[in-house]
């Protein structure tokens, strides 16, 4: 008998939630949200962004070798952006390279460099770990995990939900594992969100299902009401 009057319960309340979600307060929006496994209306937490390729920004660190003609140039070093997008280099002092890509570093300071080498030639390298953040973006993993917060993407950008998840310490037991949702976001800033059932890739053995994930996605693993 309890078991059927907690299945009308559940019925009622379902049934409530999706004739009038416009009524609900915010405490019966979050119901909503973890009872169904997605937000009607994506909150600021939930919004995905767009990834426009690794980028040298503040955090990031950087390594550069210069050669040229005649002269051993300089050998290679290590360098961190600060948080004003700067380095500060041997003979050019404080040098702006917030923004730029590999190649875009590589011809300013090439051009700089002409100032005090013949044929300068300059190669620069994205740097991992030692504190600095990874150039190659990450995403965000939420809700019913071990670790809430950011995963970073590897150089491969080759990152599976399932790898997501691991790195944030995993699903927890009261995680709705058939309704965890990745929010993306394209060019233009429009978001799309797409579910995964987790149970199927681990039990049903659907790799195929597990994922691929762009950096600035949002991963929501959501609260199971059962």
């Amino acid at each position: 008998m309890k078991s059927l009057e907690k299945c009308a319960f559940i019925a009622f309340f379902a049934l409530v939630l999706v004739v009038a979600p416009g009524c609900l307060t915010d405490l019966g929006k979050s119901i909503y949200r973890d009872f169904f496994g997605a937000p009607r209306e994506i909150p600021p937490e939930f919004v995905a962004t767009y990834f426009d390729g690794p980028k040298v920004k503040p955090g990031i660190a950087v390594s550069i070798s210069v050669t040229a003609t005649g002269t051993k140039g300089h050998s290679s070093q290590q360098y961190f952006v600060d948080a004003e997008g700067y380095i500060s280099m041997e003979l050019l002092g404080a040098v702006k390279v917030d923004g730029l890509g590999l190649i875009e570093l590589q011809q300013m300071l090439t051009e700089k460099f002409k100032e005090y080498y013949l044929d300068p030639h300059v190669t620069a390298t994205f740097v991992t770990g030692g504190g600095a953040i990874s150039p190659w973006g990450s995403v965000t993993v939420m809700g019913e995990v071990g670790r809430q917060g950011p995963v970073d993407m590897p150089a491969t950008q080759e990152l599976r939900l399932t790898q997501a998840l691991l790195a944030a310490g995993g699903a927890s037991p009261s995680a709705n594992k058939r309704n965890i949702w990745v929010t993306r976001a394209d060019r233009d800033g429009k978001q799309t969100r797409t579910k995964v059932d987790l149970v199927e890739i681990g039990e049903d053995g659907r790799a195929d299902k597990d994922m691929l994930l762009k950096a600035g996605d949002v991963v929501w693993v959501p609260l199971s009401w059962y």
